[in-house]
């Protein structure tokens, strides 16, 4: 793959490494297209050990929450909260302004919202509007898909195809008929302070991101968009930057099984000319 060189505008803001912890029954899981999960540890620990490796932020997704109909695990997030020292970002279960408080109140420093802000968008302006749009992240799990849609915005893939990618709920369980850009640009204008974009098509396979939707996202919003889903290698974060405009890479097996760490990650994107706080 051809990489074009960083331009002005991509060096100006420092680039962010973010690894996920998905929760599932207070463990952290991993698994391929949000199924197939395999323990991968204590989440505090795991939260811990980021921390000391110089992560930018962390993020908790309780991933069951919302098909359980539940709240997020609170305890959780409180211990964790107690031994960090950087951004903490909870996903899951997140139904209204009341359990954006008691997150916050737990001490996460934003709330990802995707099942209940699809549900319910104006949730997206009432969070803004008493907690500031930095607490607010949507979380957009994608896919891709080749139904007619005149109303889409069309993607162009790698191989020549086109598809739009549509909005899923419930874990991915759930396809909305919602085209994911429009609804980015949506989230923004009601008060999202970031996108946290997951595309099923590669979560978990470790072939990288999927930078078609990461790019045509990031050029549709002002706001910062995190690519999510299928890093495997260093190269990965540096296309996701690089190709996938993004302002985050966040990644999860690669960093719980011990296959890098965010030193080394970060290294090497600094030395690829990719601005990260080191």
């Amino acid at each position: 793959m051809i990489i074009p060189p960083i331009t002005s505008s991509l060096m100006t803001l420092t680039r962010r490494i973010i690894p996920c912890l998905d929760l599932k029954d207070g463990r952290v899981v991993k698994g391929t297209h949000f199924v197939g999960l395999r323990d991968a540890g204590d989440p505090v620990a795991l939260a811990q050990r980021y921390n000391e490796q110089g992560a930018d932020e962390v993020v908790f997704l309780d991933i069951t929450a919302s098909v359980e109909a539940r709240g997020t695990i609170l305890d959780v997030i409180t211990r964790a909260a107690d031994q960090l020292f950087l951004p903490l970002t909870v996903g899951g279960g997140i139904r209204s302004v009341d359990d954006i408080q008691q997150i916050l109140r737990a001490g996460a420093d934003k709330v990802s919202i995707n099942t209940s802000a699809v549900n319910d968008p104006a949730l997206i302006n009432r969070g803004a509007e008493k907690f500031g749009t930095q607490c607010i992240v949507l979380a957009e799990d994608v896919r891709c898909n080749f139904t007619p849609n005149p109303d889409a915005t069309m993607v162009a893939l790698p191989d020549g195809r086109e598809c739009w990618y549509e909005v899923v709920t419930y874990g991915g369980s759930r396809p909305t008929g919602i085209d994911a850009v429009r609804w980015a640009i949506e989230a923004e204008e009601r008060g999202a302070g970031e996108i946290l974009l997951t595309s099923m098509e590669t979560d978990g396979t470790k072939n990288g991101f999927d930078i078609p939707i990461t790019a045509a996202i990031s050029d549709a919003v002002g706001i910062p968009v995190i690519a999510s889903g299928g890093v495997g290698t260093l190269e990965h974060f540096y296309e996701g930057f690089a190709l996938g405009r993004a302002d985050a890479c966040l990644a999860a097996s690669v960093f719980h099984y011990g296959e890098m760490t965010v030193r080394q990650v970060k290294e090497y994107l600094a030395a690829r000319g990719i601005p990260v706080r080191l």
